[in-house]
């Protein structure tokens, strides 16, 4: 998989995902695509709490690899050797970029996803402290709020992203979207 067809896929509104750590990676680009309402999103109280604390730091792009190894890391997972290879190159590109939450010193969560123009596509987080993901996520959000994003792409829906306010749009619906997104001049860091 090289990185400029996955650049390409992505503004055809395509991604990749792997069957399985040793599986064959498809293209996917379903007919309801899960998105956020950056502008509207019902933040925990708990989690708000706990980073207002300092209990949780921030830091964007200071370890994508550990990110994306600590995402593929599970029983089950879509993320395989060529997927993070692929994303790691990304990321030295300027395309890929992952967020880092902190605690007592050490990555304790993050996530990671693509940004072109104004739309950023995320793929996967982890956490191994509770609120850890929800963190990072939350951190997301503010920061594409900051640097002018107008999409986050959730790709497919699940429990955990519905209750971070993800809902599905027709896929004609989400390309109008991404087609706006793709004409913004935005920049992620």
């Amino acid at each position: 998989m090289l990185p400029e067809e996955v650049l390409e896929a992505y503004k055809l509104s395509y991604f990749p995902m792997a069957e399985s750590k040793e599986g064959e990676i498809f293209w996917h680009s379903p007919e309801m695509r899960a998105i956020f309402d950056i502008n509207s999103i019902d933040y925990d109280k708990n989690v708000v709490k706990k980073i207002k604390k300092g209990v949780f730091g921030f830091t964007i792009n200071h370890d994508f690899d550990f990110v994306i190894n600590s995402c593929a890391d599970r029983s089950t997972t879509w993320i395989n050797n060529d997927i993070i290879d692929t994303y790691n190159e990304l990321h030295r590109m300027g395309y890929a970029h992952s967020i880092e939450v902190w605690h007592n010193n050490e990555v304790c969560g993050g996530l990671y996803g693509l940004a072109i123009g104004g739309a950023f596509f995320g793929e996967s987080m982890f956490n191994t402290i509770s609120d850890a993901s929800k963190a990072a996520f939350y951190y997301l959000i503010n920061h594409l709020i900051a640097q002018n994003f107008v999409l986050l792409d959730s790709q497919y829906i699940n429990d955990f992203t519905k209750k971070l306010g993800a809902f599905e749009i027709p896929k004609k619906e989400y390309q109008k979207l991404l087609a706006k997104a793709l004409d913004l001049d935005r920049w992620f860091v």
